[in-house]
């Protein structure tokens, strides 16, 4: 085994001799490392320990690389674990190539982009922890590099094949704050994530309103990792928390859909959205809600998935209850009665952070398994977008608003009271 550095992507991975993938059966889990299972009770790494952890497994892994993106505004790498098959990693550049192509689409015609759709594997972008508080983003990202790395069955096999997986740390001086303030309270019935700080330097939470300018070094970091080397297809951003009485707020989004980007991204959302609840149900995890279970929308353009649409990446969020600190799914009468938006709620009751965690791999998985089982669309799809966006340059283009619309109703129901009365002839 051969650990390499490389400090300008700061990458380490591990070259084994071809054929050890029986290897693959050591790997050390999460409750090996840490001492206990991610999402257990009181309990909160921080983000040395989790960097730590990212550079074992990719030691131990022929099916991880671990990048450095960057540095954050402490100084701290901010990574991102890249998780695939051996094969694949072996052949990054020309996916990553691929990727780029479909992703500029201008000079690439309908059956360039089918050939390179077809030979090309669908880029998956998973973050976490961008807001340092809401702990189960980056926590979850411990659990999907251990699965995604260790698993053997035929669907984790399957992911490993059809997509590369890009696990992606948002704000590792947050996460370090944070757990070390929630940590350092002895008496585990107090500890808290409350820290009197900016859990990062200069943005804080607004550090997801930073997306469209880029003026911290982790949103820098970011945008040019996705939208100038990689180029994915599906952008996963994860946050918390869900709306009272569920567990997740996962897409659809509710209406209006925003007019200012091309309508793949929205078809592309509620694809991915629908996937994710049919499989919470599948899998006898209720409380995913959808639309008109929460105010979150495609309008709101600083944010990490949402400045994604305008690179036709179809970005997604989603909003989930828990903490390291137990606490109760409230009874709320109206999320008692089953909706079109609330297709299985959940019970009053206890909650613990390790549900949490479950629930996010199964949203984590049912876009892997999208992803994976239909590769050819989503990177022709891309492209597509791409073609069309370029197609409007050259054209006259209208965009129908809510408020333009209701201009042209007034209008008309002005028009009917000016009307003369009609009569009998």
């Amino acid at each position: 085994m051969k650990l390499r550095h490389v400090l300008a992507g700061l990458t380490v991975a591990m070259a084994t001799a071809p054929g050890l993938l029986s290897a693959q059966a050591k790997i050390t889990s999460p409750k090996e490392f840490f001492g206990h299972e991610v999402g257990a009770d009181y309990e909160l790494p921080n983000y040395t320990k989790l960097h730590q952890y990212f550079i074992k497994v990719a030691n131990e892994s022929d099916r991880v690389l671990l990048d450095t993106i960057g540095f954050t505004e402490y100084g701290r790498p901010q990574i991102m674990a890249i998780v695939s098959s051996p094969e694949n990693l072996k052949n990054l550049a020309r996916y990553k190539e691929i990727a780029r192509k479909l992703a500029l689409a201008e000079g690439v015609d309908s059956m360039e982009a089918k050939r390179l759709a077809k030979e090309g594997k669908t880029i998956v972008w998973i973050d976490g922890g961008l807001h340092a508080t809401e702990v189960l983003g980056a926590q979850q990202l411990i659990e999907d590099l251990w699965q995604f790395s260790s698993m053997n069955d035929e669907e984790t096999t399957r992911f490993r094949n059809e997509t590369i997986i890009l696990l992606v740390h948002a704000n590792p001086d947050g996460q370090e704050m944070v757990s070390d303030w929630y940590m350092q309270e002895p008496d585990k019935l107090r500890r808290a994530t409350n820290i009197p700080d900016l859990y990062n330097k200069y943005a804080g939470h607004d550090n997801n309103r930073d997306s469209y300018m880029n003026a911290t070094k982790e949103s820098t970091n970011i945008s040019r990792v996705a939208f100038m080397e990689w180029h994915p297809q599906i952008l996963y951003n994860h946050h918390q928390t869900g709306p009272a009485g569920t567990v997740m707020f996962a897409p659809p989004f509710r209406d209006p859909a925003n007019p200012n980007f091309h309508s793949g991204i929205i078809t592309g959302i509620d694809r991915l959205g629908s996937a994710l609840h049919s499989r919470m149900i599948a899998e006898n995890k209720p409380g995913t809600t959808m639309r008109t279970g929460a105010s979150y929308s495609t309008w709101w353009n600083g944010g990490v998935r949402t400045v994604a649409y305008f690179h036709n990446v179809v970005g997604l969020l989603t909003e989930t209850i828990g903490s390291p600190t137990p606490s109760s799914i409230p009874f709320m009468a109206d999320r008692q009665m089953r909706s079109a938006d609330l297709p299985l709620p959940i019970a009053p009751g206890p909650w613990h952070f390790r549900q949490s965690i479950d629930y996010s791999i199964t949203a984590n998985r049912a876009v892997l398994d999208d992803a994976s089982r239909n590769r050819e669309f989503w990177l022709f799809n891309r492209w597509q977008m791409g073609r069309d966006e370029i197609a409007k340059g050259d054209k006259d283009t209208w965009i129908v608003t809510p408020r333009g619309l209701a201009a042209v109703k007034a209008a008309e129901a002005a028009d009917r009271g000016n009307a003369p009365a009609g009569g009998a002839g």
